[in-house]
């Protein structure tokens, strides 16, 4: 598989993530019976915890064992991109938490 140093493609492939994360944590928390206000703050909360910890800007150790996560995307058969240091997803879930607050309102 070839690695492909893209950093415009990884972001475009990041939101799109981040939009995919926020979407399923939501539906997942609708179905638990939140609703409101209740629901967007722990969609929130639980998106933006996941999407650190697969950035890596949360300490993952386990008897003495880190883990280091480095996301790269698929965007081929034989290819995966990334950006050549680590991933900013949590960035993208508040953009991604707003787009879907417009299009519930609109």
């Amino acid at each position: 598989m070839h690695l492909n140093h893209d950093p415009a493609q990884f972001e475009e492939q990041q939101a799109i993530f981040a939009r995919a994360l926020v979407q399923s944590i939501r539906v997942k928390l609708q179905e638990a019976g939140l609703n409101s206000n209740t629901l967007d703050d722990a969609t929130a909360s639980i998106a933006f915890s996941v999407a650190s910890v697969i950035d890596d800007t949360s300490a993952i150790e386990v008897d003495g064992i880190e883990v280091h996560p480095y996301l790269a995307f698929r965007t081929s058969d034989e290819e995966l991109t990334h950006c050549g240091e680590n991933s900013y997803v949590h960035e993208f879930v508040y953009e991604a938490l707003q787009k879907m607050a417009e299009k519930g309102a609109g």
